[in-house]
């Protein structure tokens, strides 16, 4: 059974999963294009991560960026590969959605890749009523990303 926790600070497991997390982006995009974060630029005051375990193994992490009082950002969404295709990202989404409905956020976007790689993530996401749109704070268009959002409502569709 997956459980999910927020974490608090970096574990050695975390930072294993972030290192693969890099490589798996690192390996569609060039790097310019790669708008992953590193381990310490997730344990900061304006992010919130969780870890989902199964059976005490780290198997994929998740966090939520405050972008301002009404928007947040999914961030570092990973699933390790032995784990895809299991509803993992799908439960860590949707903590992640109810995380940003507890703070009153009207909306949360995100950035993913246009890679082949990303097809399932990008399904998943709009399965949950994402939907893709312009760029959204920093972020400039780039043909190796895919900008999606989601309008907060009471009850979330995930």
């Amino acid at each position: 059974m997956v459980t999910i926790e927020k974490l608090h600070a970096p574990t050695e497991a975390f930072a294993a999963l972030v290192d693969t997390h890099t490589a798996f982006c690192d390996g569609t995009a060039p790097a310019e294009s790669c708008h992953r974060l590193p381990v310490d630029a997730l344990f900061v005051p304006e992010v919130t991560v969780w870890a989902a375990y199964d059976v005490g193994e780290m198997i994929g992490m998740g966090a939520l960026k405050t972008l301002s009082p009404t928007e947040g950002e999914v961030k570092s969404m990973h699933t390790r590969a032995s784990a895809r295709g299991k509803g993992v990202a799908k439960s860590m989404l949707s903590v992640i959605v109810a995380e940003a409905q507890a703070q009153g956020m009207d909306r949360i976007s995100l950035e993913t890749g246009a890679h082949a790689d990303f097809a399932a993530a990008r399904a998943m996401y709009a399965r949950a009523g994402f939907a893709e749109c312009p760029p959204f704070g920093d972020y400039v268009l780039d043909p190796h990303s895919i900008f999606m959002t989601l309008t907060l409502k009471e009850e979330a569709a995930i």
